[in-house]
């Protein structure tokens, strides 16, 4: 579902004479359905930088990154907008929405952006914001006013309304008490279990052993040491 081939990176700065800087060399990944991988190394070593090219918000150097056979160093961008729409979800540490959108509606928009019927994703949000603990009083307001922890339930609810073949989690646990840790832990399973192919980032060592399969060292794939997982 997720295949990566000798995947490059480098950053040209261009307010420091064009210097050049390569972050990830060489990187061959598979991840197949219902298989969870965690990206794991030290800070600086590179994971957040293969996710935002797996996603396509990093184009790279050279090497090919396709999901479900779509290579999306060579696709156009309205072929990047329609991966993200209908194969590939990403849930980040942050909460990215617009304003005084209320919380029901920002849950529900992967549902609505595909043409699901409105009172069908209102319903399937309802039932992730309830099980994420997010009072139903919330429901109607703009998450942007939430608490941190509060924001990261709406954005996992907003990842999980919709069923995507692949999924990218960048820290889903982090800053989540134990009870809700442990929903997230049980959402994560599921989608395993129904065939979602997931690569994540997980500095919480007792979830990685919950839900992942394999873990990648990802210094592996950075220019002093190179390597390949296949």
């Amino acid at each position: 579902m997720i295949q990566l081939k000798s995947v490059s990176k480098k950053f040209k700065l261009f307010n420091q004479q064009n210097a050049i800087i390569p972050v990830i060399e060489n990187a061959n990944l598979n991840v197949n359905p219902g298989e969870c991988v965690a990206l794991v190394g030290a800070s600086g070593s590179g994971k957040s930088t293969l996710m935002r090219m797996i996603y396509g918000n990093y184009l790279a150097t050279s090497g090919s990154i396709l999901v479900d056979g779509i290579n999306l160093t060579k696709a156009e961008p309205r072929e990047i907008l329609e991966v993200r729409k209908r194969k590939l979800g990403y849930v980040s540490q942050f909460l990215r929405v617009v304003p005084r959108v209320p919380t029901l509606k920002v849950v529900a928009e992967p549902l609505l952006s595909i043409g699901k019927p409105e009172a069908e994703s209102l319903e399937m949000a309802e039932a992730l914001l309830e099980e994420l603990n997010i009072p139903k009083k919330l429901w109607q307001l703009s998450p942007t006013t939430f608490s941190g922890g509060e924001q990261q339930r709406v954005n996992i609810a907003r990842g999980f309304c919709y069923a995507f073949p692949a999924l990218l989690l960048d820290e889903p646990t982090a800053s989540l008490d134990k009870e809700n840790r442990d929903i997230v832990i049980s959402l994560i399973n599921r989608a395993k279990n129904k065939g979602t192919a997931i690569v994540g980032i997980f500095h919480d060592q007792h979830a990685r052993e919950l839900i992942c399969d394999r873990e990648i060292e990802v210094k592996k794939f950075t220019p002093d040491r190179n390597g390949s997982d296949a």
